[in-house]
């Protein structure tokens, strides 16, 4: 199997026929601030003056881990399936704000401790039926279902995009995949592991301070070399999910896609894409900061600036979806907003 993506660096050519043509709408120029430049990003992925948003979807990939039976959270394993039941009811944050905002949402079984059976509204595309085995004790999956798991990650993206969507976010759900992300992110960024691991779904002291303890003695069994490669640091450590999603962005970048990032989960996976082919991060805007630890040494990383701070850490890519509206917004000024001239509009004296 290819693990190989050819993703092209976005064009900046056009970049400055963008600029001339927002700043031609009537309004001072800077004054719709980051919308501007999300217009002008858009139009640049696009290699269009005139960008379009069609079918945009948000992916959700849900996997169990097996550290999560160390008590790595405060909710028991089995809220990772009734979770999964919620979308399928239609009843979640995720259900919630992909209605608001028109957008699809597809669920994905990467790997959940539960017998789903045939379910409407759901893809099973478990790489384990248990989930990642424990990785305080042993690798969490093998190398061959990491490549398994970041293949079948790519398909569903592609799929997304084959049937006309041009924008897409990611999100997840996984009793304890705060914990990988936080492995995940130390080891990516050097950040120290005391910044990375995180409260996850709402920890209180002592069992934040166990939690990183755990997640050290992670850290202790593997012994990984300071230049391991991503994929090796997946295998020990990733959930389903996560690298489910690595493949997605991946795919999703090689098609010239535009690409909203979420929280802390996802951005560790988009991260780990990062490493695997730079010019992912060309296609992604940063949609929000999230309140759960380490997601501040992710955007660190990578130069990052997101467009909303609203203390959001569900996951579920709500972040994503929150910021979605703004994302259109920054589309309809560049299509839709006169210029001085089609209005009649005196310019300003400079």
């Amino acid at each position: 199997m290819s693990l190989k993506f050819t993703i092209h660096a976005v064009d900046h050519t056009i970049d400055a026929a963008l600029r001339d043509k927002v700043d031609n709408k009537t309004k001072p120029i800077g004054s719709l601030g980051r919308l501007e430049e999300i217009a002008i990003r858009i139009g640049g992925i696009q290699q269009t003056l005139s960008p379009t948003l069609s079918n945009p979807h948000m992916l959700i990939f849900a996997g169990d881990h097996g550290a999560a039976a160390a008590g790595i959270s405060v909710y028991p394993q089995d809220v990772s399936w009734q979770m999964v039941e919620n979308y399928l009811r239609g009843g979640a944050g995720a259900n919630v704000f992909s209605r608001q905002h028109g957008l699809a949402m597809l669920v994905i079984d990467a790997g959940i401790a539960h017998d789903f059976g045939k379910r409407d509204g759901m893809i099973d595309a478990k790489i384990a039926p248990s989930g990642t085995r424990n990785y305080l004790v042993e690798p969490a999956m093998t190398r061959a279902q990491c490549e398994t798991a970041l293949l079948r990650g790519a398909d569903f993206a592609r799929g997304a995009i084959r049937r006309g969507c041009n924008i897409m976010g990611l999100g997840e759900k996984g009793i304890g995949n705060t914990g990988s992300s936080s492995l995940i992110t130390h080891l990516l960024t050097g950040a120290p592991l005391v910044e990375c691991v995180g409260r996850g779904t709402g920890l209180n002291d002592a069992d934040l301070a166990r939690k990183r303890c755990l997640m050290q003695q992670a850290l202790d069994r593997a012994k990984l070399p300071e230049d391991a490669d991503v994929m090796t640091i997946l295998t020990e450590f990733g959930g389903f999910e996560i690298v489910m999603m690595v493949g997605a962005y991946l795919a999703a970048a090689e098609a010239g896609i535009t690409i909203l990032s979420d929280g802390v989960i996802a951005t560790s996976a988009l991260l780990a894409a990062s490493r695997i082919e730079a010019r992912v991060l060309d296609y992604v805007i940063f949609t929000h900061y999230s309140a759960e630890s380490g997601h501040a040494a992710q955007l660190r990383a990578l130069g990052a600036k997101p467009l909303l701070d609203l203390g959001l850490r569900l996951g579920e890519g709500t972040g994503a979806m929150v910021a979605y509206p703004l994302i259109v917004s920054s589309v309809l000024l560049i299509n839709e907003m006169e210029t001085f001239d089609s209005a009649g509009v005196c310019r300003g004296v400079r």
